[in-house]
């Protein structure tokens, strides 16, 4: 478990978010990297994978899914229980973000989103289930190749598609780093440093570069997931 305070606000103003979730769940990072970037305080517990927790009555009484992450806002005096990592995030923009992580204008806000839930449903799930579960889950010797070189493959127009989109950024806002690129940039850590044969995509491999300057994406995301892998 770990809590960070938010030094910008008093005491009394700081909105603590309750999180359940492992550091090296890819979900939780989401939501871990959007309350640094936002200053929240947090108290985490570990759950999920090799802690447990998740399959017990109090859990699943929190999310019948049984998955991570999980939070709680008791923020005055509210009583938030969401899971579900994106919509957390987004949760947590429109409560607590100042402009312009979260724009206020809907013909800002909706474009960013509609990438903010590209990289969840398209890019997410080509990579992350396709390509890098199968290669970390998967003892080397049963390892389909076939299968995953396939999924590579089908995985480089997809990066080229973000490559576009971002062209000389430095954000997918342009000037403005959002919550978009909370969404966007939380998979490109292990998508940068799982070795596969990628697409070539300046605009992205520079994009990730301006995100690991960030301290809250160094923190919460650039996490190492060898733990993962299968032995």
């Amino acid at each position: 478990m770990s809590e960070t305070p938010n030094s910008d606000r008093p005491n009394s103003e700081i909105p603590n978010i309750e999180v359940w979730g492992r550091a090296s769940s890819s979900n939780v990072q989401l939501v871990m990297w959007a309350i640094a970037e936002i200053g929240l305080g947090f108290t985490r517990h570990d759950a999920g994978f090799g802690f447990g927790m998740n399959d017990t009555p109090e859990f699943l009484a929190m999310n019948p899914n049984g998955l991570i992450p999980v939070i709680r806002d008791r923020t005055g005096g509210r009583d938030v229980l969401m899971w579900e990592s994106a919509a957390i995030v987004r949760y947590l923009c429109a409560s607590y973000a100042p402009e312009p992580l979260w724009p206020r204008d809907p013909a800002v806000r909706g474009p960013l989103d509609m990438w903010a839930e590209w990289a969840k449903t398209t890019f997410g799930p080509a990579f992350n289930s396709r390509i890098f579960w199968p290669a970390i889950r998967t003892p080397a010797a049963q390892i389909d190749r076939a299968s995953l070189d396939r999924a590579i493959e089908a995985m480089k127009p997809v990066a080229r598609m973000l490559d576009d989109r971002i062209g000389d950024g430095p954000w997918l806002a342009g000037q403005d780093f959002t919550f978009a690129d909370i969404l966007c940039g939380g998979m490109l850590y292990r998508y940068d440093s799982l070795d596969f044969d990628k697409a070539e995509t300046p605009h992205l491999d520079a994009y990730y570069a301006r995100l690991c300057q960030r301290p809250a994406y160094a923190e919460h995301v650039r996490v190492s997931y060898e733990a993962l892998r299968a032995t």
